[in-house]
């Protein structure tokens, strides 16, 4: 996969003249030199259903009068940058005027993403009607007359859909189209049909060809879905709605499931579809430096203007941050990434469903993301797929309910000297009636106070001690053997009504109302959804909590230190081939902007940042990459410590 890749959005409407008309292949191969690009995403179908080339499986644009997909491919392989090829799988709205039978209808009948035909938006098609062949014959006929270099198929993923196909195909089973299991296996099966076929069609011509379908999100705990395609494009633009909890919360899973992958964000200062809108540079540079420091290939977002001129701000802005890119891509190829911690993802256990959007992240998987990153803690997100005995610590976040087969494995990772930190609900069996591993507690019940207080038995960081508010849901617990770290104080009442105090919540009433936080031989357990809380308030003692208790967990073990600021973030890959070690050091800060909009426009250099890395072997030279500057480092009893004089937006330091 290459490294500085353009997504090249082209959704244009037939009532929309000349289309393509001011398209010039110099000026196109001069922009994609402009921006450093040597892949673009370019366009055989759109949205509104028109292909951008002659075509018998498809109808080209009607305001189009020539060949602009193979004018783009000529033009792009000429000045040695690759083409994979779009195809709008899920939307043809050309289409759903001629057959709006083929459409996914929600159980109550109505079509999604856009509810009646006179609202202005995109229908979707279900894959289990007749539309798959139409689609299959789209595709044919690009990888037969064209030479792409992959297919991007978008708006595809297992759905929810009633549609006569569907429900008429369970009855003719003798089944209950009512019944959601039923259903749910129906939904699942057309998927895998749908991908499966794909890749059949186009491995037939061309064996081997990358093929990604793009549903927005990959969906931790899914493997299946995942291995679907060649390689992995998260889609992720921090100010089009996904914010920036969600790429390393993506990446740090990703990275695990073997797979070429890359991170695409976007040159928008808003999300897909925005004209006339930019992202200040230093945003690119640094989300653009995220992915490579996360193991991750670098997609931007563009969207071509309907005359076919590509904007030479847009190609300026992202040759910013592609540039610096480019002289990094040798210390990023062929990665490993180190991790002490693994976070289970509520995902991925199937305690948190990823429906749309809003909710690809999760709470108690971003606030848990977010302590680690600030915290400065080496870690992975992972499924139930993993080997749990690669990591010192594995996290259990709020609500990792027990079923027998993960209780198994846990136990036997605590018996091989594993460690875990559980939240909330999280160790409890299924059946909610005691935990299924020895956490030195036994469970009471929900806590009937909420919120509740928290007064730690331990020094916190940046606090003085007191009685700290908890507003996630707590459980109720008493010793079992551990031993208490902080103990729960109730509030005199809950607020009602009749027994109300002041503006928000009932004081401490500083009964002692049990444990808080216990330690045992085999781990930690604190007793709220802490992470959840993290996520919705940003609490600093939260935070202070939970690293207190990794940093006792992993004591000696830890493999990095530094005193990079919270909003740093800090990574170790590994290239195995190279026999050394690179140290990702980001620092920016996003702010918001408008409605709920996160933005990053100053960066602010940062002097002096220290490191201290465990690492096996005797180090013989550390330098900063890509400048090649030799640095001044000691190793003693196996801790590398040096100093980065200066760090600007991101930099590597490479120890061999």
């Amino acid at each position: 996969m290459r490294f500085r890749q353009v997504h090249l959005d082209f959704h244009t409407s037939e009532a929309i003249p000349g289309i393509g008309k001011d398209f010039s292949k110099q000026q196109f191969q001069t922009m994609l030199i402009k921006g450093h690009v040597d892949s673009i995403t370019i366009f055989s179908k759109c949205h509104h259903g028109w292909a951008y080339h002659p075509s018998e499986a498809n109808e080209q644009h009607p305001e189009l009068n020539f060949d602009l997909l193979g004018a783009m491919i000529e033009a792009a392989h000429e000045i040695g940058v690759k083409t994979p090829v779009y195809l709008s799988a899920g939307l043809d709205e050309k289409l759903t005027r001629q057959h709006p039978e083929w459409l996914i209808r929600n159980i109550d009948g109505h079509t999604v993403w856009v509810d009646g035909f006179m609202k202005p938006g995109y229908h979707e098609f279900c894959m289990n009607s007749p539309y798959l062949d139409v689609l299959l014959d789209q595709i044919k006929e690009v990888v037969t007359r064209y030479d792409a270099d992959g297919i991007f198929l978008d708006i595809v993923g297992v759905r929810t859909c009633y549609c006569h196909y569907c429900v008429n195909e369970i009855r003719s089973q003798n089944k209950d189209p009512r019944d959601p299991s039923v259903m749910s296996e129906l939904w699942e099966r057309t998927y895998a049909n749908y991908t499966a076929k794909v890749k059949e069609v186009i491995h037939e011509i061309k064996p081997g060809l990358g093929i990604f379908h793009n549903g927005g999100h990959i969906r931790r705990g899914r493997r299946d879905m995942a291995l679907m395609n060649t390689h992995l494009e998260l889609e992720s633009l921090p100010t089009g709605g996904w914010g920036y909890d969600h790429f390393p919360l993506s990446a740090r899973y990703a990275q695990t499931l073997g797979m070429d992958f890359l991170g695409m964000t976007g040159k928008f200062h808003t999300s897909w579809g925005e004209f006339g809108g930019y992202k200040h540079p230093n945003a690119l540079r640094y989300e653009t430096s995220l992915s490579i420091a996360n193991g991750a290939r670098c997609s931007i977002g563009d969207q071509l203007h309907p005359n076919g001129l590509m904007d030479e701000a847009t190609y300026a802005l992202i040759g910013a941050a592609y540039k610096e890119v480019a002289d990094k891509e040798q210390w990023c190829t062929n990665v490993q990434n180190i991790a002490d911690v693994a976070l289970l993802s509520l995902e991925a256990v199937g305690a948190h469903a990823t429906s749309n959007q809003s909710d690809f992240t999760g709470l108690s998987d971003a606030g848990a993301v977010r302590m680690l990153l600030e915290g400065k803690i080496l870690f992975d997100v992972i499924d139930l797929e993993v080997d749990f005995n690669s990591y010192k610590v594995i996290i259990l976040p709020d609500d990792v309910l027990l079923a027998s087969e993960l209780e198994s494995r846990l136990n036997s990772y605590l018996a091989d000297g594993g460690k875990l930190l559980a939240t909330g609900k999280s160790g409890l069996r299924q059946s909610r009636d005691a935990f299924g591993i020895d956490l030195g507690v036994k469970w009471i019940g929900e806590n009937k106070f909420r919120p509740d207080y928290f007064k730690p038995g331990f020094a916190l960081t940046s606090l003085l001690n007191a009685s700290f508010i908890m507003y996630g849901q707590g459980q109720r617990i008493e010793l079992d053997g551990g031993t208490e770290l902080g103990r729960r104080e109730d509030p005199y009442f809950n607020r009602d009504a009749f027994t109300f105090c002041s503006h928000q919540h009932t004081p401490t009433s500083h009964n002692d109302g049990g444990p808080g936080m216990v330690e045992s031989d085999n781990g930690i357990y604190i007793a709220w959804n802490i992470f959840e809380d993290y996520a919705t308030k940003g609490s600093l003692v939260h935070k202070e909590i939970v690293l207190h208790a990794l940093n006792r967990l992993l004591s000696t073990r830890k493999t990095l230190e530094t005193n990079l600021p919270a909003q740093g973030i800090v990574t170790l890959q590994q290239q195995p081939h190279e026999n050394r070690y690179i140290n990702h050091l980001l620092y920016a800060t996003p702010v918001k902007r408008g409605n709920g909009v996160e933005v990053i426009e100053d960066i602010v250099p940062l002097s002096n940042v220290k490191v201290a890395l465990k690492i096996p072997g005797a180090v013989q030279d550390v330098y900063l990459a890509p400048q090649l500057t030799k640095l001044a480092f000691e190793q003693n009893d196996g801790v590398l410590h040096y100093t980065v004089p200066q760090l600007e937006c991101h930099q590597m330091v490479v120890i061999e």
